[in-house]
């Protein structure tokens, strides 16, 4: 078994160094040990008032990607050492940028613009992009029909904006990107690394070689492809309950898809259309592709 960096002994005692020598109340602190596999901390900090991190020392970046999402307001309470001992500093994130973890220690990063409420992900934050971007409320629609928690497997195949929105959303669970497209990967491989997304993995193709070592998925994005049965196959072989979530701009297509979901034991799929259009500075509108939403699962009886 991998030892572990942060035991309980050792977090009781970080917490009461930062009970005496702050003035932040603990009832408002989520801890949350970053050491660990799948552990996002810029989605934490975003929803949280205070957030004690126990970081591992040779992060780099840590602070250049908090700045990064939009976090540079945050004060960020530590101290020089890995013990909890001695002087505590505090300083904003925007002062901390070239500054990284020089030891493995707790930090209590304090957020006074938290949203506690619901995120869609994203939000705000800009993806770059080498496909055409999904338009917010599309991706919003879509999100909600994923119904993702916190500690889900997400399978999305195809959707690169998509896999990073579920990433933030599934902050302590997984991602199972499925990218075909090499510039589609490169672009998830930047986003992923922009905002220090630790819970995402790439693979190339759906099948049980490549997804036999992986957490059985509890959602599932699809954009529809020629090979699209095959995966939706394999996803329902892992998990006969699944979430799936399908997208497509082919009418055919998606009176296909309720038939090929109704195959699978899901009775009565939800087929919706989204359009939007936007109202531009000539006083005309501007129509975005109006994708069909196939979504279903085989409710456990």
């Amino acid at each position: 078994m991998e030892k572990q960096l942060f035991t309980n002994d050792v977090i009781l005692a970080w917490l009461q160094y930062f009970a005496e020598n702050t003035p932040i109340d603990l009832e408002q602190i989520k801890m949350m040990d970053v050491t660990k596999k799948n552990k996002n901390l810029i989605p934490t900090v975003e929803s949280h008032k205070a957030v004690l991190a126990f970081v591992e020392a040779g992060d780099t970046e840590i602070f250049y990607h908090m700045w990064n999402a939009g976090l540079g307001d945050c004060e960020v309470w530590y101290n020089e050492g890995s013990d909890p001992t001695g002087p505590i500093k505090h300083d904003d994130v925007m002062f901390m940028i070239d500054r990284g973890i020089n030891a493995s220690a707790g930090m209590l990063v304090v957020n006074p613009n938290a949203v506690s409420t619901y995120k869609s992900g994203l939000g705000d934050l800009t993806v770059r992009s080498n496909t055409s971007k999904v338009g917010d409320e599309i991706r919003n629609i879509i999100m909600s029909k994923m119904r993702i928690d916190s500690e889900d497997t997400v399978c999305v195949i195809g959707g690169e904006i998509i896999a990073i929105d579920a990433a933030f959303r599934a902050n302590e669970g997984t991602v199972i990107a499925v990218e075909y497209s090499h510039k589609q990967r490169d672009a998830l491989e930047d986003n992923i690394d922009y905002f220090d997304l630790r819970n995402v993995k790439i693979i190339d193709h759906v099948d049980d070689e490549h997804m036999k070592d992986l957490p059985v998925p509890d959602v599932a994005f699809l954009v529809a492809s020629a090979s699209m049965e095959q995966e939706i196959n394999c996803l329902m072989a892992l998990n006969p309950h699944i979430n799936l979530v399908i997208y497509t701009l082919d009418f055919l297509e998606a009176g296909k898809l309720s038939g090929l979901l109704e195959s699978h034991g899901i009775k009565e799929p939800e087929v919706i259309q989204v359009s939007v259009s936007r109202l531009t500075s000539k006083n005309t509108f501007d129509v975005e592709p109006a994708p069909w939403i196939v979504s279903g699962r085989n409710e456990k009886e």
